[in-house]
């Protein structure tokens, strides 16, 4: 089963869930059930978008908070290549 990852606009949280790929998930509520954490303050109906990913699992840096591209991709490389982007 695949695993994505989805932000709460409301939380500015991400967190990472595996359902099937034919399912959805829309709320905050939903998504907590799904991970096993308890909501907190957030309201279970606060809607949730899914962070697209890119080509080999790397979150899109427009979703994070430091949109700023990691050394191997902003031509620094990585130490020992070991991120697999090099």
């Amino acid at each position: 089963m695949p695993s994505y990852d989805y932000r709460c606009p409301a939380n500015d949280r991400v967190v990472e869930v595996r359902h099937g790929m034919n399912d959805t998930v829309n709320t905050w509520g939903e998504l907590c059930q799904l991970a096993g954490i308890e909501p907190g303050d957030t309201p279970a109906q606060s809607p949730v978008e899914k962070v697209f990913l890119t080509a080999g699992g790397i979150v899109g840096s427009a979703a994070l908070k430091n949109p700023a591209a990691p050394p191997c991709m902003s031509g620094g490389g990585c130490a020992g290549g070991m991120c697999g982007l090099g």
